[in-house]
């Protein structure tokens, strides 16, 4: 990461409130991690970032658990946090358990999602347009993680929403793989402009089928830059 972008980033990191700082924090080694910037098996450098960003180690530390708990990095006594390594089979069943719950999340989204909530997702939807029109890889897969998060909430199951959330955050880095593709990205905005109107006009079948459909696709792309099924990624 370029020298302006560490001291924007730290004085954005000096301008919030100190018990907020861990926010930031955890927002800004995700994109690493899920980028690539900070490959499988590193171990985060904890002086570096403390250093570089003006911050403390209590904000590092607290980013640290967040992003454990949702299966991005694990940390040992003595040894720190390291970046998890995943297997193409460890993706492909969690990708199995995600269809599955959107395949549940869709017909009860439908059904019970007020218009409000429809609202706010075709909102998130020009968003993430805009951002591909802008080629901002990042802003755009954030965008495109929210909406699929959004759909599973309309479908107002607690339960379902926080196991979705769960297995959604272990693999996020795999997903944006797929969205490195200039055709795949390009085809999965066309996808969601499907899956959106699929929601408005209140189809369960057919938006049940669009979601395995795009993830699927998405899957079959960012899978031929993974190593063999049983290589750790």
């Amino acid at each position: 990461m370029g020298e302006n972008r560490w001291h924007a980033l730290a004085e954005e990191v000096s301008a919030w409130p100190r018990g907020q700082r861990s926010i930031l924090v955890t927002n800004f080694l995700r994109d690493l991690i899920v980028s690539g910037d900070i490959p499988p098996g590193e171990r985060i450098n904890e002086r570096t970032l403390t250093e570089r960003l003006g911050i403390s180690r209590t904000p590092l530390r607290e980013a640290f658990k967040i992003l454990e708990g949702e299966g991005l990095v694990s940390i040992r006594p003595n040894a720190g946090a390291t970046v998890v390594q995943l297997s193409a089979r460890d993706v492909e069943d969690a990708l199995e358990i995600l269809i599955g719950l959107e395949s549940i999340g869709a017909q009860r989204a439908v059904e019970r999602a007020t218009s409000s909530m429809i609202e706010e997702i075709s909102e998130l939807d020009a968003r993430m347009v805009e951002a591909f029109g802008r080629r901002a890889l990042m802003d755009y897969f954030n965008l495109n993680q929210l909406i699929h998060q959004k759909i599973i909430n309309a479908a107002q199951n607690d339960a379902l929403s926080r196991v979705y959330a769960s297995e959604s955050a272990r693999i996020r880095r795999f997903r944006f793989v797929g969205n490195r593709d200039h055709a795949r990205w390009a085809q999965a905005v066309s996808e969601h402009a499907q899956i959106l109107d699929a929601l408005r006009r209140r189809e369960g079948p057919l938006l049940r089928e669009l979601l395995r459909a795009h993830h699927r696709a998405g899957w079959k792309v960012a899978r031929k830059a993974l190593p063999a099924p049983d290589n750790p990624t």
